[in-house]
């Protein structure tokens, strides 16, 4: 299996040779990626090295600009986006989830009223097919679902518009609702962007890159689901929780991996007409509509049954951005390992519920 795995990594490094790869499309890419991801940062939307990436990536294809993102790139930006998602775990987080029983399990019903609420509306009103919409309406980060998702042979270009127009509309609109529920001012909150590369200890780098080499190694031997994404994820958590290390990626790393992702995702909107991309953004908004209320009705029902208010569960369940809806609870001053273990749950879960239910959705869409 080791063999498979060096001879798969030494024909993607053959495919980096000048002759094969289109280093000026992919370069003007990246250019134009970047552009957008500092307007985007400029402004403090959300996800911005990502979504900035993609939406101005986006825009060069509909203006048939030139640009291209092989996947021969992908796995090992896949990677740090596993590591980094591992890194969210800690012995603290760990030794807190026995006390958080009742919510855990107030949003696993979440996930399930949502996933079939927004998944049957894709299908229905948007007539996507059920793999595109599982991806495109269970409530999983935006990176996790297009990898997952274009690993079994979904639309990536649905999942990445309905995941934006999400993540764009919840980080958008909840911070008000929490300001109009809570009366905190939210308006003045500052944003962390962790350490810089210059700043972290000598050994980080080393660690990010053994861990992200073992880790998928690790998802080769266990054959695990998107094994580039999952192996370093599961590897990663393991040395967190573990005390072994609690390194964290520097945050020129962790934006270099979200724009380069972005910036792929963006290509590959090719041939799509404006048309349909206005016909996804509708969609998208409905679902994100009924996911927000989903979110309240949950977040009221489970404050009642729990000593939890509901304002920590709306940003605890709500499924926006990891990192934005942290930074809501770091201003209102609410427990951050609550709310950022409640989000890294609800990835892990369906990416877990993934692999379980995948062999179903496979034996509806080949029937």
């Amino acid at each position: 299996m080791i063999r498979d795995l060096i001879t798969e990594w030494r024909e993607g490094f053959a495919a980096l040779s000048p002759a094969r790869f289109p280093y000026r499309r992919f370069g003007l890419a990246l250019a134009i990626g970047l552009c957008g991801a500092l307007v985007f940062n400029h402004y403090q939307l959300p996800l911005a090295w990502m979504l900035g990436a993609m939406l101005f990536c986006m825009l060069a294809t509909l203006l048939r600009i030139p640009v291209t993102a092989p996947s021969t790139i992908r796995p090992p930006v896949i990677a740090i986006v596993g590591v980094l998602l591992g890194s969210g775990f800690s012995p603290q987080i760990l030794a807190g989830i026995g006390s958080w029983i009742p919510t855990l399990l107030g949003l696993f019903a979440f996930m399930l009223v949502s996933g079939v609420v927004c998944v049957t509306y894709l299908c229905k009103v948007g007539g996507f097919d059920l793999k595109t919409a599982y991806f495109a309406g269970m409530p999983g980060g935006l990176a996790e679902m297009i990898v997952l998702g274009d690993d079994k042979g979904a639309d990536t270009r649905l999942i990445a518009m309905v995941h934006s127009a999400r993540v764009f509309t919840i980080v958008m609109t909840l911070p008000f609702v929490v300001q109009w529920l809570s009366g905190v001012d939210l308006g003045s909150r500052g944003r962390s962007a962790g350490l810089s590369l210059f700043e972290v200890h000598w050994s980080t780098p080393a660690w990010l890159f053994g861990v992200a080499v073992a880790g998928a190694i690790l998802g080769h031997l266990l054959r695990l689901p998107s094994k580039y994404l999952m192996g370093p994820m599961l590897l990663s958590l393991i040395v967190h929780v573990s005390g072994i290390s609690d390194f964290h990626l520097p945050r020129e790393i962790v934006s270099g991996a979200q724009l380069v992702l972005g910036t792929v995702v963006g290509c590959r909107f090719a041939g799509t007409t404006p048309g349909q991309i206005l016909k996804v953004l509708r969609l998208a908004l409905g679902a994100t509509v009924m996911l927000l209320l989903i979110t309240l009705g949950f977040a009221e029902i489970v404050s009642f049954l729990s000593s939890y208010e509901q304002v920590p569960l709306m940003l605890a369940y709500s499924p926006g951005g990891l990192a934005e809806m942290s930074l809501i609870a770091v201003a209102m001053q609410i427990e951050v390992a609550f709310v950022a273990t409640h989000h890294i749950v609800r990835i892990l879960a369906v990416m877990i519920f993934a692999r379980v239910f995948f062999p179903w959705i496979d034996r509806q869409t080949s029937a």
